[in-house]
């Protein structure tokens, strides 16, 4: 066995150019390298020892200090190169610098040239140290090279790439290689190229690969269907992927690790139910079973999905395989309980782990402590966690009952525990107090005080503020947290004078007030309606770069607006404009509506002209408004002009404003005009409503033609629209002014067999008509029922 490896790819070689141009096929399989194969020829060690002194002067060059390319002993060495000695020099060094350096020192030597061996040795370097720009060089410069490459230690190469997510270099790579014929891809080849696609999530891509692979023949087995159902599996391909799942199950391809990876995605998707399903079907089917890592990782998944009832079912079966859980699975899962407020599971779960010889941590007792209702419970958790704690560990424990306390309801005695944190006196009827506080005084932090201030906050606003001044003297420190909690509540409040007062402490400390700060002080000024205020806040918000929230000063428009106030809030948008901000539409919008509700259209129409000039484009909702203002006005022309300029923007009329529009030009006594906008109506396939058809039978009606509104009528209930109470009413009252009270009666009659109660204009309306047609015995009848209405309602 005296042969080094050195000599095997120029043996190979000449098979090559012998064979070349008649058998490729043949070729093709002489060439073939499985993965093992390739791990046994990049670990066969140098043959002689001369080779063996080669490698162990290059390695004592490089890494000695001071370096330097020019020393005569690297020139002598040169002439020993050979792919073997410089594959085994790169694996020695532990830095990828020193080995890159080697690697391109050798690159340049006189009558030597890398195998894919080297190649695969640096590239394996770079990857690991995750040199990716050094990496693609690399490839780049392979592409440029006709050195020979078998199909498996090209396949290395390409995981290389993609295992640090080069797949546009994999592929550009593939592609060069395969064109070039310096290796011909075998069904490896193609499937560590899949590997690489699959990291890269493009569906497309890989189903492309993929067909390209069985064109040529190549077996499609497990190791080209596993990527493909993870990149199904990361695209939330939920069907696809359980395609090539059931594929891959029907050949028995399916292993623990195939059912891990359409597990632990399926889990990560929310996809939980599915994902147990799945579990349960495999041990039942296949007797396969999950190992520790995907029991571990599949209970996280659930429990961040609420389902913990799952994560719980996962738990026993970990169990009953034989493996142990760890204390981090107890963890998240008495978390999870905790959270959604099953602490007798939790409870349980934390005994079952006292039973198999684990103790409870801190965290997991805080947890418990901060979820806890039963006073005695928390009493028997610090009874046993107690002893031997560092002062760090105490508090956390006291601030978890802070929390637990809180959480209840019982503000009272978590202020009452933080007291005796600070150092006042204990309150005696508080067990819990005795033996937090037996051992030493656990002084309180900012959690202590942030936990119990925000519990007063919804009750004790005072009593909070108390607390927060009392920091200081203790010497605990505040957070931006807590100025703002305050502030807010404040705010809410009302109390704007201690908002600014907290607000110039809050600078005074050093703090920087946030968005949140300002905002909610801004809140409370437009609430008030103190436009001088709120301009100012408007101001200083500018000054720190912080936007004032929408909500806030659209609020303050629509109650100017509410009061009458429209040009007030038109001059308040102005002014945020000479500030610096732009205003939503919704407030202009809100602004424009203030000045429609009194009556004032052409202001209305002045600043929706000028909104467009500042470059807005109005919505639907901001036409509507006026159109339906203009239609009010009985200016509908303009009101047409409207929604012709909504077009030509690319906005599509809603059914209200077709609605605006017909309602105009019945109102305007022009029948004939809303018919045509009805017809517009339906050739833009807007669907007319019961207000729509409602409208137009009313306009109809007035129009003095009672048998089209009773055609339209019909045209309604044969598309599903049902008329309801006012649409009944407008057809009675409407067929009585048309003198047809025995129509009328019928629609009364149905009205009333639907249970809907017309108002008292509507029998009046029939009595009249009646009375017209000298029908006073229909009219006594019609009357008398409008008194029993009366003594009904």
């Amino acid at each position: 066995m005296a042969l080094c490896r050195n000599r095997i790819p120029k043996i190979t070689h000449h098979i090559i150019l012998l064979f070349k141009l008649s058998n490729q096929n043949f070729i093709n399989s002489a060439i073939y390298t499985n993965r093992h194969d390739l791990n046994l020829i990049q670990t066969k060690p140098i043959c002689s020892n001369a080779s063996r002194s080669t490698v162990e002067a290059l390695i004592s060059i490089f890494t000695r200090r001071p370096f330097s390319l020019d020393t005569p002993e690297l020139q002598e060495l040169s002439s020993n190169l050979t792919p073997d000695i410089v594959e085994t020099v790169l694996k020695s060094f532990k830095n990828w610098r020193v080995a890159h350096m080697f690697f391109n020192w050798a690159s340049n030597q006189k009558g030597y040239a890398h195998s894919c061996y080297t190649y695969n040795a640096m590239a394996s370097i770079l990857s690991n140290a995750r040199q990716n720009a050094l990496l693609r060089a690399l490839a780049l410069n392979l592409s440029n090279l006709q050195c020979f490459w078998t199909p498996g230690a090209f396949g290395y190469f390409i995981r290389c790439l993609g295992s640090q997510g080069l797949v546009r270099e994999a592929i550009d790579l593939f592609d060069q290689v395969k064109s070039s014929r310096v290796c011909i891809p075998n069904s490896y080849s193609y499937n560590c190229l899949l590997e690489a696609i699959s990291k890269s999530g493009d569906v497309g891509l890989i189903e492309l690969r993929l067909n390209e692979m069985r064109n040529l023949g190549w077996q499609i087995d497990k190791h080209a269907l596993t990527p493909l159902l993870q990149c199904y599996c990361n695209c939330g391909e939920f069907e696809k992927a359980l395609g090539v799942f059931n594929e891959m199950r029907d050949k028995g391809w399916v292993d623990a690790h195939v059912l891990t990876t359409i597990l632990v995605s399926f889990s990560k998707l929310g996809e939980v139910d599915r994902a147990f399903e799945l579990i349960e079907g495999m041990e039942r089917d296949l007797n396969i079973s999950l190992n520790e890592k995907t029991f571990c990782v599949l209970i996280h998944g659930f429990v961040k999905e609420s389902r913990v009832d799952k994560a719980l079912h996962l738990l026993d079966k970990m169990r009953r395989t034989g493996f142990v859980p760890d204390i981090s699975i107890y963890d998240v899962l008495i978390g999870g309980l905790c959270q959604n407020k099953e602490t007798d599971k939790a409870l349980m779960l934390c005994k079952q782990m006292r039973e198999l010889g684990m103790i409870p941590d801190v965290k997991i007792i805080s947890t418990l402590l901060s979820c806890l209702r039963d006073e005695r419970e928390m009493i028997m958790l610090l009874e046993e966690k107690q002893a031997d704690l560092d002062l760090g560990k105490r508090t956390l424990l006291c601030n978890s009952v802070l929390a637990g306390f809180v959480n209840n309801g019982s503000v009272d005695r978590a202020y009452h525990l933080l007291r005796a944190m600070i150092g006042n006196e204990m309150n005696g009827e508080f067990e819990a107090e005795k033996i937090l506080l037996a051992k030493e005084n656990v002084r309180p932090d900012t959690t202590s005080f942030q936990t119990v201030i925000d519990g007063l906050c919804k009750s004790e606003l005072d009593l909070a503020l108390g607390l927060f001044f009392e920091m200081d003297q203790i010497g605990c420190k505040r957070s931006v947290l807590l100025f703002n909690n305050l502030i807010d509540c404040l705010s809410n409040a009302d109390r704007l004078d201690d908002c600014f007062d907290l607000l110039n402490k809050m600078k005074e400390s050093g703090f920087q007030p946030t968005h949140f700060t300002f905002n909610s002080i801004f809140g409370c000024l437009c609430r008030r309606g103190d436009v001088a205020g709120a301009l100012d806040m408007v101001r200083e918000m500018r000054v720190h770069g912080h936007q004032p929230w929408i909500k806030y000063y659209t609020l303050l428009v629509k109650k100017l607006c509410e009061h009458g106030r429209a040009d007030d809030a038109r001059n308040f948008l102005v002014n945020m404009t000479q500030v610096g901000f732009l205003p939503d539409m919704v407030a202009y919008s809100a602004t424009i509506y203030g000045f429609l509700k009194t009556k004032e259209l052409d202001q209305a129409l002045e600043l929706f002209r000028e909104i467009c000039t500042l470059g807005y484009c109005p919505d639907v909702v901001a036409y509507n408004m006026i159109i339906n203002g203009l239609c009010k006005a009985k200016r509908i022309l303009e009101a047409e002009d409207a929604i012709n300029e909504m077009l030509s923007k690319g906005l599509v009329p809603s059914v209200v404003t077709y609605n605006f529009l017909i309602d105009g030009w019945c109102k305007y006594g022009d029948i004939d005009r809303a018919i045509l906008c009805f017809s517009r109506m339906l050739e833009e396939e807007q669907e007319p409503n019961v207000i729509t058809y409602t409208t137009l039978v009313d306009g109809l009606c007035k129009a003095e033609k009672p048998d089209h509104a009773l055609k339209l009528w019909s045209e309604m209930e044969d598309k599903g629209c049902a008329p309801n109470r006012i649409a009944y009413m407008a057809l009675i009252h409407g067929l009585c002014k048309c003198g047809k009270p025995d129509d009328a009666l019928l629609y009364l009659q149905k009205m009333e067999d639907m249970e809907m109660t017309p108002d008292a204009f509507v029998y009046e309306a029939l009595i009249d008509a009646f009375m017209s047609n000298s029908n006073t015995s229909m009219a006594h009848e019609v009357s008398e029922k409008m008194a029993r209405h009366r003594n009904t309602s």
